[in-house]
């Protein structure tokens, strides 16, 4: 599996610069989806697109039916199905890496290599084509737009992803590359709570303008709002456990026009990670009574959203070992790492794992050579991936399906 993927390390390369200068934002990547497209062209997939997206199914059916049972089985659409899923979109960042296929449009960037993804899973696509005869049912591929805060799967899977290949998929792999964190070509996986809960959180503080030499006479929120983000980071320490973490991060913070100018409202973004339900909750009914007792301590009003976004990414114990397998199998024990506590990013690939077993695997996609410690992290303009993982990233998507139907297959 390896040596054929290593065969398809140029056009690799090739697709997944052409998707790096090329990137899109959002839920609508129409250049995106016809490269794809482009990738599946000739392969024997029964491909859907996106009603509501530029999502992109493909159905491969298993070349190697055989009789009785399993024959059976084909014929009613009831042999077992597997998905493989590759998130498509870039960031709203202005790329300074400085590589020759930097990205061509105006305050965008693929910073977080889904461009890698993508072009892995094509890979992976020409691999289980190529070895369709020894597939002991069928594969599902999932490339999907919107995952950076549109929560492009729930879209996907509204449109009946997981059933696409006719019968409800038994198991469900991502991969996702990393920057940072670990050596080069390292494989990352955890069981249970691999990634952080994601919400969002928005709050408008309302006061009465006036001038900066009188604040006597206003009601300035810029004070209150101050006080607020100090607030909440104190809350955090003192009414969460610190085995249980919560992280709260403001981002957003904005009041004003001119120095002496006291404004009528100030604003406040925050990010909130939760690593349990229980803090998730928590969190919900602490934050919101927090603000509001603040703002009438001050005379103040204050509107708070709190926005639920992507739930905790859980990962299947089983399938997790199954991955594990793989991957030593095909890149030997020390290209694998376990983690032993989650990451505090977030993933809509969660709602997939909420309805069918499967795991999550990392790739540490850092330049051979290069400090893994020190290097920039996803999301940062300066962030680079090495295109030396992508053909080991499609091996492994191909095994995992090859080996998990196979396992199914000998269960029934």
């Amino acid at each position: 599996m390896r040596d054929d993927a290593q065969d398809l390390q140029e056009d690799l390369i090739r697709l997944r610069h052409d998707l790096h200068r090329q990137p899109e934002i959002g839920l609508h990547l129409p250049r995106t989806q016809e490269k794809v497209l482009e990738a599946l062209d000739g392969l024997p997939y029964e491909i859907t697109l996106g009603k509501e997206t530029t999502s992109v199914t493909a159905v491969l059916r298993s070349g190697n039916t055989g009789g009785g049972k399993q024959k059976a089985e084909a014929d009613d659409g009831q042999r077992p199905a597997v998905l493989l899923r590759a998130d498509m979109d870039g960031l709203p960042v202005q790329e300074k890496t400085g590589v020759d296929f930097t990205s061509r449009a105006d305050g965008a960037m693929h910073a977080c290599g889904h461009d890698l993804h993508t072009s892995m899973l094509a890979g992976a696509a020409t691999l289980l084509a190529e070895k369709r005869h020894q597939l002991s049912g069928d594969v599902v591929l999932m490339f999907q737009p919107g995952e950076e805060g549109f929560d492009g799967a729930s879209y996907m899977l509204r449109e009946g992803v997981l059933d696409a290949a006719g019968t409800r998929v038994s198991a469900a792999y991502g991969m996702h590359v990393f920057s940072s964190l670990e050596p080069h070509g390292t494989f990352c996986t955890k069981p249970g709570v691999m990634l952080s809960a994601s919400d969002g959180l928005e709050v408008t503080v309302l006061g009465a303008g006036g001038h900066g030499s009188a604040p006597h006479s206003a009601k300035d929120p810029v004070t209150v709002a101050a006080e607020m983000v100090t607030a909440l980071q104190v809350m955090v320490t003192r009414q969460f456990n610190m085995f249980d973490p919560v992280v709260l991060s403001v981002g957003v913070l904005h009041a004003g026009t001119k120095r002496n100018v006291i404004p009528e409202s100030a604003r406040i973004e925050a990010t909130i990670r939760t690593f349990s339900e229980a803090s998730r909750l928590k969190m919900m009914d602490a934050v919101p009574r927090l603000l509001k007792g603040i703002a009438a301590a001050h005379g103040v009003e204050v509107a708070v959203d709190y926005l639920q976004e992507y739930p905790l990414t859980i990962t299947s114990e089983d399938e997790t070992h199954t991955a594990e397998k793989v991957i030593t199998k095909l890149f030997g024990e020390r290209r694998l790492a376990r983690w032993a506590t989650p990451l505090s990013g977030s993933e809509d690939f969660s709602r997939v794992l909420a309805e069918v077993p499967g795991t999550f695997v990392g790739l540490s996609a850092v330049a051979p050579g290069d400090d893994h410690d020190t290097s920039p992290f996803n999301h940062s303009p300066y962030a680079t991936f090495d295109d030396g993982v992508l053909a080991d990233g499609a091996a492994l998507y191909a095994e995992l399906a090859i080996s998990r139907l196979a396992a199914l297959a000998n269960a029934s």
